[in-house]
Formats: C-alpha cells, sequence, structure tokens
C-alpha cells in the first residue's frame, strides 16, 4: 500500500492571519510546515480579512463543527461613500454618496441589526447557486440573485469615528455572518453606501487573540525538521465553552463504546444548561474529555467521542 502523505499529527493551531491570504492558502502553508497528514480550518476569513484562523490537525478536525458554531467577534472599519461589488476595498466602485452619517444616525440605526435578523449574503460569496459558486458568477458578469438567510447579531456597536469617511464597529456573532453585508447594509440603513475597508476577527468560540500565533512566526527548525507540534493546543480545547458532565470511568467506558446512559443516574450531575447552538454536553472523566453527548428522550447519547 501506498503511504499516506505526511506525519499524524492531533491539535489545533490558532494563526493570526495576514491580510492578502485566503484561508485554503494559510491550511495549507501550516500543513506544509507541520508536514500534518491532515488538516482543516475552523471557519474561513476573507483574503482582505486578518486574525484568528483557527486551524485543525488530525483527531482535531473531528470538533471543527464545535469551533463554527461559536461566537465570533470581530473589528470592521466602514469607508462611508462608496460602494463596491464585492462589499469590500478589493471591488470595482459601483455607487457613491455624499451622504455622511453622524453617530446618532449609526446609533439609532444599529437596533434593527441586532438579534435575529435576515441577511442577504454578498455576491462574492463562496454560496452554490444552481451548482456553481456565487464568486465565480459574479466574475463572469453573471452576478447571482441571492436570497435572504438567518443570521443571529448578538453585539453590533460603533467604537470609534476616526473621520466624517470612516466608521468603526464591533460585531459578535454566531455562524455564517458576513461581515461585508453588514458593513453594506448599515450604510444602507443611513442613507447612504459603504463598504468594509478592514476586517480582523478577534475571537472563535474559545480561541482568542492570546492564543494567535503569526504565520510568520512558524517556521522549520534549523535542521529543516517540521515545525515542533509543542505550539499545538490540545484537541479538547476547541469544547472548552460547551457546558461539562463528569462521568465516572465506567460511565466514560460506556459511552466510548457507543452505549447510552440513563439521565436518571446522572441527576445532580447534568449542566444547568445544554449548548444552545450544538444541543450537546462535554463528557468528562476527570480532566480528560471523553467526547461529546445529547441528553435526548431520557437518555445522553453519544455524538461524538474523541
Amino acid at each position: 500500500m501506498r503511504r499516506r502523505r505526511g506525519r499524524p499529527i492531533d491539535g489545533w493551531l490558532i494563526v493570526d492571519k495576514p491580510s492578502g491570504m485566503t484561508s485554503t492558502q494559510v491550511v495549507g502553508r501550516v500543513r506544509h510546515l507541520f508536514d500534518a497528514r491532515k488538516a482543516g480550518h475552523g471557519g474561513t476569513l476573507d483574503p482582505l480579512a486578518t486574525g484568528l484562523l483557527p486551524v485543525a490537525f488530525g483527531a482535531a478536525t473531528k470538533t471543527v463543527p464545535y469551533v463554527m458554531d461559536g461566537t465570533k467577534r470581530y473589528h470592521f472599519t466602514l469607508r462611508i461613500g462608496e460602494a463596491r461589488d464585492s462589499d469590500d476595498a478589493d471591488g470595482t466602485v459601483t455607487a457613491t454618496s455624499d451622504v455622511r452619517p453622524d453617530n446618532a444616525a449609526f446609533e439609532a440605526a444599529l437596533a434593527a441589526f441586532r438579534g435575529d435578523i435576515m441577511q442577504v449574503p454578498p455576491v462574492f460569496s463562496a454560496l452554490k447557486v444552481g451548482g456553481e459558486r456565487a464568486y465565480d458568477m459574479a466574475r463572469d458578469g453573471r452576478p447571482p440573485d441571492l436570497p435572504p438567510r438567518p443570521a443571529r447579531i448578538d453585539r453590533f456597536e460603533l467604537i470609534a469615528r476616526p473621520d466624517a469617511d470612516t466608521a468603526v464597529f464591533e460585531v459578535e456573532s454566531g455562524k455564517g455572518v458576513y461581515m461585508r453585508s453588514l458593513a453594506r447594509d448599515i450604510a444602507r440603513a443611513c442613507g447612504t453606501v459603504g463598504h468594509v475597508a478592514a476586517l480582523r476577527r478577534l475571537q472563535v468560540g474559545p480561541f482568542g487573540e492570546s492564543d494567535a500565533i503569526l504565520l510568520d512566526k512558524i517556521v522549520a527548525s534549523a535542521d529543516n525538521a517540521p515545525a515542533s507540534p509543542d505550539l499545538l493546543l490540545p484537541v479538547a480545547t476547541a469544547l472548552d465553552d460547551i457546558p461539562a458532565l463528569a462521568l465516572t470511568s465506567e460511565e466514560a467506558d460506556s459511552l466510548s463504546h457507543g452505549q447510552a446512559l440513563s439521565l436518571l443516574d446522572l441527576m445532580g450531575r447534568m449542566p444547568d444548561a445544554v449548548d444552545p447552538r450544538s444541543g450537546v454536553v462535554r463528557a468528562m472523566d476527570g480532566v480528560r474529555v471523553v467526547g461529546l453527548c445529547r441528553p435526548q428522550d431520557g437518555w445522553l447519547r453519544p455524538v461524538r467521542m474523541l
């Protein structure tokens, strides 16, 4: 049999993504540096954007959906007065406006963008329309008419106003929310047009800026050996913000073998709230994460065991 390329390493690397690279390019770079067999990322960032891009290696790829479901926090800079086809600075100008809303106008408009809203994605997005990527259609001069999609915005605040042409916002949101659409739509709501001039992601689920490492700081060793796995966070770190349930070793072993546990036997130990996004709890055997389980119909059933 042909040997699979790369070495089997497990864990999370939180990259501080530079502007100008796609998320896929970053994953390819670090996978090469670590000589890793398997890698993927926990949530796409636009090429223009900087900030946290969690990269999963090996067994950590099993936990990617739970990272992507986590809260994300961003800062974006709105450039007022120019609409662009991509809704960011990389696009072509499609409209202009002389209207420059004051802070009070932005504050009044923000309330309509908090909570559960409907959002029209940018035409330059990876969404598929009839089997084609929306950005491919837009580049071919066939921009698709994308329908609104549900989005959850937990926080949306104006945090700085450097000048009349620029406003800086902080956003906390759930999965699949487009900052470019928020920038476009808050400008329209204030009677003008605008686009994202800068975007930085500050948090993804349990990962924050203190966990991040600059891409150019990840290097192979002097003897050209792969980068050290010591830079990686443990696989289970991705699940730190999911409510924990303490189990006995016997219970943990049963779950690991696919057996459900009676919730009656777990009374008094179940967390007060199940994770609101995924409906799961984090099963623990001491300090070891056993996996993720879902309470359902009187039973605790294994969902993803580590």
